[in-house]
């Protein structure tokens, strides 16, 4: 999950949640070859595409996943109802082509998509619709607090799914639109669903090969897929390829076609590399440093808030980033609905820091740890310069590296200290990342901090029922300050996403939010 940077007006309320057409939102590219669109002519179907990952998958299960490789990949296999727009900013049909919602705000019935296929051959129904929004709703962790106002999933006819509220849900539209919610088979073809997810089943454009765990994930061109002459691709493979160095080497040498997150370091030089096209496309990624509440002293909100203030992001942002970002203010990316401008986030002030320290638990200071992935060269400089930073509060701080896989996995089982973490918008809508990082019961622990302010948790969920736009920004306020103030987590920066392809890419795009239509690239021939 991740993050952007201009504020955004859009109203995602029942009353203004239209369903609106794509806009055509564009990165930023740079390159001495072809550019991604479509100048290099009419596409062309057939070839393999390898795609340099930073970090493994950790599961094909997407109502319990939570890291953006996984979804990323698994996104090409599921589809929702609806999806994103190239802008972000709202939704469109996908496996649904229209909906009527009840003048109570609390009934709404779909019409499906005809003709949509599983890439088994199985037509997909209403039936189905229904068992894959049940099983998110059930989830005992994961993604089950945006389907919490669904009472009930009908099943009335094989193209008519209704969906009935308890209450009226502002971001239900955005809801449906995550991957959670994405179409499987119902009763998951007759397998369990541990069975199923070892070779998962979706009416996406590619359809499962292989993965070999540590190494490549890899999926294959659907021949059933419903919208017509994609994809383009005969097949996208996901290697495991954690070091920066290694993914521009295989980039440049054309073992891979495209490099997840090159280093900042190596943006500008990318750009006028041959035969490369280096994209900051825009996103709503935030990257923060997070605090594990159950470990002392992190407990003590005056510790927090003197590590928050003793950050001097500005220089994170040139040290880090090259200047291709901006010091975050709020728990929310300027991208999403709702967000604050004006939130008090604590920004660099060491003199207010040490004021901070001297009324905590440890005036004195304390030693600690932060845990980052091995081979990503951006965490280990910010984590040096924290280390630097601290130093004044009688702070000192070792740094952990485990590989990606451990390291995510140690940090959603609150097994650190400190972590450096990000996350991306899945939808259009500031629910997810509301409830996702301040509600202690959404599954996630408080953004796996094990944070709990009842007044900002409350100002969450009013939110979620309340349609008038106004009335939600006063709330979304509420929760911005509050967690800001509170310091559960030190807001870093907002930064685009970096993506390096090799010039024969065409068509590669990523939303704001993330998200990639790999059906819509395909590859020059030599």
């Amino acid at each position: 999950m991740i993050h952007r940077s201009t504020a955004v007006k859009a109203l995602i309320g029942v009353a203004a949640l239209l369903v609106v057409a794509a806009c055509g939102s564009s990165g930023s590219s740079s390159s001495s070859g072809s550019s991604s669109g479509g100048s290099a002519g009419a596409p062309v179907k057939g070839g393999n595409l390898t795609f340099a990952a930073v970090q493994d998958a950790q599961s094909m299960n997407a109502t319990t996943v939570f890291d953006n490789n996984s979804i990323w990949i698994f996104e090409q296999i599921y589809q929702t109802l609806y999806t994103v727009t190239n802008n972000g900013k709202g939704v469109k049909p996908l496996l649904a082509t229209s909906y009527t919602m009840s003048s109570d705000k609390k009934t709404y019935t779909f019409t499906l998509r005809k003709g949509v296929k599983f890439s088994n051959g199985q037509p997909m129904t209403s039936a189905d619709v229904k068992f894959s929004i049940d099983q998110n709703r059930k989830a005992t962790q994961g993604w089950a607090y945006l389907d919490s106002a669904i009472k009930s999933v009908d099943a009335p006819s094989p193209d008519t799914v209704v969906i009935h509220l308890k209450f009226p849900w502002a971001p239900l539209l955005a809801d449906l639109s995550i991957f959670a919610n994405g179409i499987v088979p119902n009763n998951y073809g007759g397998e369990t669903e541990n069975q199923f997810y070892q070779h998962p089943v979706g009416t996406g454009p590619f359809k499962w090969d292989y993965w070999h765990k540590g190494s490549a994930l890899k999926l294959v061109r659907n021949p059933l897929y419903w919208e017509k002459g994609k994809p383009y691709l005969d097949s996208v493979t996901w290697t495991d390829v954690p070091n920066d160095n290694t993914r521009e080497l295989q980039l440049k040498g054309g073992q891979a076609q495209v490099d997840q997150t090159p280093a900042w370091s190596t943006v500008a030089s990318l750009k006028s590399t041959p035969n490369v096209n280096m994209f900051l496309f825009p996103s709503t990624q935030t990257n923060y440093l997070a605090f594990n509440e159950n470990v002392k002293p992190f407990q003590d909100v005056h510790v927090r808030r003197a590590i928050s203030l003793a950050i001097n992001r500005n220089a994170l942002v040139k040290a880090v980033l090259f200047g291709n970002g901006k010091p975050a203010n709020s728990l929310f990316p300027p991208q999403v609905p709702y967000y604050q401008k004006a939130t008090p986030g604590l920004q660099f002030n060491l003199s207010q820091a040490k004021q901070e320290m001297a009324k905590s638990s440890v005036p004195h200071g304390f030693t600690t740890t932060i845990l980052i992935a091995s081979g990503n060269s951006d965490y280990l400089t910010i984590s040096t310069i924290l280390q630097s930073e601290l130093k004044p509060l009688g702070i000192k701080v070792k740094i952990q590296q485990l590989d990606p896989n451990t390291a995510n996995t140690n940090f959603q089982d609150q097994k650190y200290d400190m972590s450096l973490t990000l996350w991306t918008m899945d939808i259009p809508d500031p629910d997810e990342l509301a409830t996702f990082a301040v509600d202690p019961k959404s599954g996630a622990k408080s953004f796996f901090t094990s944070y709990n302010n009842p007044t900002v948790v409350k100002a969450t969920h009013d939110a979620e029922r309340t349609t008038v736009p106004a009335q939600r920004q006063t709330l979304y306020n509420t929760v911005q300050t509050g967690a800001a103030n509170d310091a559960f987590m030190a807001f870093l920066y907002y930064s685009p996403y970096p993506y390096a392809t090799t010039s024969n890419v065409h068509g590669f795009f990523v939303t704001p939010l993330g998200n990639m239509h790999m059906e819509d690239v395909w590859l020059s021939k030599s």
